[in-house]
């Protein structure tokens, strides 16, 4: 265990994450607050367990230690009168359901699709599934690392055709044909494959599936087949951490230097309930 000013901290893994211990986000004061919002932007993932957010005012309070909450693009499992709060879940009310149940499954980085994806994203569970729906995080600085110098210098070069259009249409889970107003809210975007975080300075290879169309100038299938196997090279165990849910945890990470995904449970037996919101984020370059 290690101690950062007044925060006791230790690592998700060696180099990547860290769980902030005994911190109470209700009580904490402005340095503490400016102490976690420093520990973020070095460490890439937060953990933080054991909290009391069920109002959801207080994960608000929370979100805004970090920045600017984003809207989301589907509205219709927000938190009625929190449009910034999405719900995760598999509930059903009078037969309907009350949250999205695979939102998350395949690994990807959040609202990759806009000219400004979000910086970050926040989850809190309110109510887990004793067994699966882990959530696994990938740590695309330290896949940079790792590639030789010669990689590195061939995928600087390479631009990645993102579609919210294209995701929406060809996902596992309930494929859908975009309106025109959505599709005009959402048009395709080009971000870089190597990204630079502007906090610190680090490079990731900032690689995503699901809105990924294809690479800029090289055509399909070699296009995606190079962008799976990089995401088969950054998702590695060594360059993993996977999250077991506990009730009241927060876990929060940076959507410029990470890879996420949910797994699966036994949804027959078991519910989950969270909340989840995202921090608006800037350009990639």
């Amino acid at each position: 265990m290690s101690i950062q000013g007044q925060l006791k901290t230790r690592e998700l893994k060696p180099g990547f994450g860290v769980e902030v211990m005994d911190f109470d986000v209700r009580n904490a004061n402005a340095d503490a607050k400016k102490q976690l919002a420093q520990l973020f932007n070095l460490h890439g993932a937060l953990l933080l367990r054991n909290q009391k957010l069920d109002e959801p005012q207080d994960m608000m309070n929370f979100a805004n230690m970090f920045g600017e909450p984003e809207d989301h693009t589907q509205t219709q499992f927000t938190l009625p009168g929190y449009p910034k709060i999405y719900l995760l879940s598999n509930r059903k009310k009078n037969g309907v359901p009350i949250g999205a149940h695979f939102d998350g499954v395949g690994w990807h980085t959040d609202y990759s699709y806009k000219e400004e994806p979000v910086k970050q994203t926040m989850v809190y569970s309110l109510e887990v599934p004793p067994e699966g729906g882990d959530t696994i995080l990938a740590d695309l600085c330290a896949a940079y690392n790792a590639l030789s110098p010669e990689r590195r210098e061939k995928l600087e070069k390479l631009v990645l055709h993102h579609s919210y259009k294209h995701f929406m249409e060809t996902r596992e889970h309930g494929r859908k044909k975009l309106s025109p107003e959505v599709e005009a809210d959402n048009p395709d975007v080009f971000h870089p494959l190597i990204r630079t975080h502007p906090e610190n300075g680090r490079k990731a290879l900032w690689v995503s599936t699901g809105t990924v169309k294809g690479i800029v100038g090289m055509p399909n299938p070699e296009g995606l087949e190079l962008l799976e196997e990089l995401v088969e090279f950054a998702t590695q165990e060594q360059f993993t951490f996977r999250h077991k849910w506990q009730a009241g945890d927060v876990i929060t990470w940076d959507n410029r230097c990470t890879l996420h995904t949910g797994s699966l449970f036994d949804d027959t037996k078991y519910f989950r309930y969270a909340y989840r919101l995202w921090i608006k984020g800037d350009k990639p370059y």
